[in-house]
Parts: structure tokens; sequence; C-alpha cells
């Protein structure tokens, strides 16, 4: 393992960096504090700082020892979820209803580390951006960075990410070419009928029933008309109708998510789920309002910056630590916009199975959007030192290897 050493030197200060950032979890948009860390550390270590990307964004711009015409950008995210932490060690939350329950102190520890060691040495041609990003968690805070003038301000060729991933062995990274991530998509079908006494439904169209028959039949979507050799998830997460028991609402509504790795098979699924919810709501004698409110797109692995990221794991962990086909996951990343902007790679870095987690964490296992959940802060050091090599070895690339 080819760690930066200086890293291990400053590990301590940058796991009090982490578990201070862990203990005052902001939400989307409210990363207040987290971008004043940021932007504070940064500017000690002589980076130069640009703030209000995204509302809380910050980018830091670090330049080689030479200009080169070159450049990179390194995103971590920043943002906690809306989760009471189980966990009662001395960092955990302190804002209750708030938790990093995904590991996004972690992320900006690491590439802050980075940023320490590139502003430090500048070892480097070229030009390096950091990118600190809010409101990744289902908010879009990359859209909002873009739509502010990201990659027109810092202009990179190309654009990196990385995320913890539990149940990966700490020491080792997972990452493939294509999609590495589902798109995220949300729907919601409200039924409308006609209440009634439950005594006598036969005055009333219960929209209860429609709902019931229209979850079963939704499910029919991804075993009957979606190509099999193509992933998709449909789920219903929430049914709502009624408030008494011996009333048949005028309404009910249905919630839920669908995930794919590509836009044909989210358009055929936005498509049958119309047409589903509108028939069988009229045959109970309904109407059915639908909304598909599409949020991300597939994260998509560019293939040349993907064999380069695989090359630098490599070089830094051993071929044997590094999953170069790992399986995609169909969890959803606001990443993916970045990619559709820039050419660029997403990797996982193993977290391990929880066993990293000091006395006082909660009961739940160590997963990602779990109250129990913790960073596991000995991957600050490895985290980082990819991010240090992956700047250095892009950078250094001749033109024509673009």
């Amino acid at each position: 393992m080819r760690l930066v050493e200086p890293i291990l030197e400053w590990q301590d200060e940058i796991i009090a960096i982490r578990r201070d950032i862990h203990a005052h979890p902001e939400l989307a948009y409210q990363e207040n504090r987290s971008s004043d860390l940021v932007a504070r550390q940064l500017e000690s270590w002589g980076v130069q700082v640009h703030r209000g990307l995204g509302i809380t964004g910050v980018v830091g711009v670090i330049h080689g020892k030479t200009s080169n015409g070159r450049s990179i950008g390194l995103r971590a995210d920043m943002d906690a979820l809306p989760i009471q932490e189980l966990n009662t060690f001395e960092h955990a939350s302190k804002h209750p209803g708030k938790m990093h329950a995904c590991g996004h102190d972690g992320h900006t520890a690491m590439l802050l580390a980075a940023s320490r060691y590139l502003a430090q040495h500048r070892d480097f041609d070229g030009t390096v951006y950091v990118i600190f990003q809010p409101a990744e968690e289902g908010q879009l805070g990359a859209k909002k960075m873009i739509e502010d003038g990201l990659f027109n301000r810092f202009p990179a060729e190309a654009v990196f990410g990385m995320h913890n991933w539990p149940g990966l062995e700490a020491g080792k990274f997972g990452v493939c070419a294509g999609p590495i991530m589902a798109s995220s998509n949300y729907f919601t079908i409200t039924i409308a009928g006609k209440g009634a006494h439950a005594a006598m439904p036969h005055l009333g169209c219960d929209p209860i029933m429609a709902a019931t028959h229209l979850a079963q039949a939704l499910q029919t979507i991804v075993t009957r008309n979606r190509n099999p050799y193509d992933p998709a998830v449909l789920s219903i997460t929430q049914i709502h109708a009624g408030s008494a028991d011996n009333a048949i609402p005028d309404s009910a509504q249905l919630r839920g998510t669908v995930r794919a790795f590509t836009a044909q098979t989210v358009d055929l699924i936005d498509k049958r789920i119309g047409e589903l919810a509108q028939r069988i709501s009229e045959g109970f004698g309904c109407t059915a309002e639908y909304v598909f409110d599409r949020k991300y797109p597939p994260t998509y692995n560019h293939p040349d910056e993907t064999a380069f990221s695989a090359q630098v794991l490599e070089d830094l962990v051993g071929a044997g630590n590094v999953d170069a086909n790992v399986q995609p996951s169909m969890a959803g990343e606001d990443f993916a916009l970045m990619l559709q902007e820039r050419p660029g790679c997403y990797i996982w870095i193993g977290n391990g199975h929880g066993d990293h987690r000091i006395p006082g964490h909660g009961e739940g296992p160590c997963m990602l959007h779990n109250a129990a959940y913790d960073f596991n802060d000995e991957l600050i050091p490895l985290g980082a030192s990819y991010w240090i090599r992956l700047a250095q070895g892009w950078l250094s690339r001749p033109y024509n290897d673009r």
C-alpha cells in the first residue's frame, strides 16, 4: 500500500475534523458551519477559496508548480440526513433529528487531507479544483452548483468522485465502467373516489380498492414489460388513505421510487405507471392524478477515466484489492449530473463491516442511512492518497493521452 506519508502525520488532526463535522450535522443547503470549517482549513493551507456556488458549496483552487493548461476536479459531499442518531460516543450528533449517516463527513475529511498535501507540496503541474458540494441527499446540490457556473468558472477537464461503501472490506475499492449507480426517480399517484359509510360501500367509489389493485399491478411492469436483461426496481414505499374505521375515504395515495440504468427503461416504466393508474382507477369508478419526478440520471463512469482511476487504485493498493468490474448499485447519486457535464469516474472505497466502531455505537448495522452508522476513520489516509495520486497522474499525462 503506497500511502502518502505526510498524511499519516496529520491523521489525528483530520480525524478530529471529521468527528467535529459528524457531531454538527447540517441538512441540504444549511451546511453553513461545515462550509465555514472547510473554507477556513483550505485558507490556512494557502488554498484559493471560492464560496456560494450551490448556496453553501465551496471550491478550492490549487495551482501546481507550473501551469500546463491541465486541470482536474475532485468532489466530496457535505450534507447530513434527517435521521435521529442512535450512537452515544463522544462525537455523536449534537443536533436531534440530524445525522451524518452516509459518511459525507468522512468524504469531506478525505478531500481536506488531500487538499492540504497538494497545497503544501504542489508537486504537480496544472490545476486541481477541490469541490465541496452541498445537498447531495436528494436535493440536487450538484445541479445547483453547475447552474451557478461550476464548470464555467472552474473548467476541469474531468471530474472524479468517491463514496465509502459498507460491506466492502476496508483497504479495498470498487469501480466499473458504465453505470455504477442507478437513476433515481419518484412517483406519486393520487386516486380520487367517492367517500361513503363503510357499511354502505355501494353508495361510494372506493379508492382503497383501486389503490390495492394498482399496487399489485405496478409490479407487473418490471416482470412483464421490462427487458429482463435491463435491471430495474419499482418499489411502492407509502400508501395513505382514510382516517376512520367506519368510513370509506374520498382518496388514496401511493408513493414510491423507480431505479434503472438506462433512460429508455425509465421512460417505459413512467409510461406504464401512468397507463395502469388511470385505467385501474377508472375500473373502480375513480380517477387518478399521476406525477413522476426524475431526480438523478444514472451515475455513468466514462471508460477512459475509469480505466485511469482503476490503474491509480491498483498502483496504490495492489490489483487484488481493486474490483474493477464491481456490481453496480440501484442507489442513486447526484454526482451523475457532474458526469453529464464532464467525463470522469466515481469509485467506492470499502468502509468495512462495522468492526471499526468505538464503544457507544448503536445496535444497528454500520450501513448507509442507518442510525448506528459511523465512518471508518482508518480510510482517511487511504482515500486522501488516492485523490493525490489521481491528481498527480492525471495532470502529468501528455495532451494526446486525454
